[in-house]
């Protein structure tokens, strides 16, 4: 089953473009994914699982690392 995503991350620091940048990267970089991104959100698109697997890494990394980070989403049917 596919499922698309629509997150936005919210970085509660004053420096938040380079970790709302290296979470992107980090879902851009499994292949099995389509990745888009705009100004509000980044839509993931793919597997349930994998899109699944991809989101609790990337979104483990960025809690982490830091700063503390808010994550909306929204989840859809891939054919929505």
């Amino acid at each position: 089953m596919d499922i698309a995503v629509e997150i936005s991350m919210y970085p509660l620091s004053k420096d938040y473009l380079a970790p709302i940048q290296d979470f992107i990267d980090s879902l851009h970089a499994n292949e099995k994914l389509l990745v888009q991104t705009n100004t509000m959100s980044t839509q993931v698109l793919g597997d349930y699982d994998e899109v699944w697997s991809a989101l609790r890494e990337a979104m483990r990394v960025s809690l982490q690392a830091g700063p503390k980070a808010v994550f909306v989403t929204k989840f859809l049917p891939r054919d929505a």
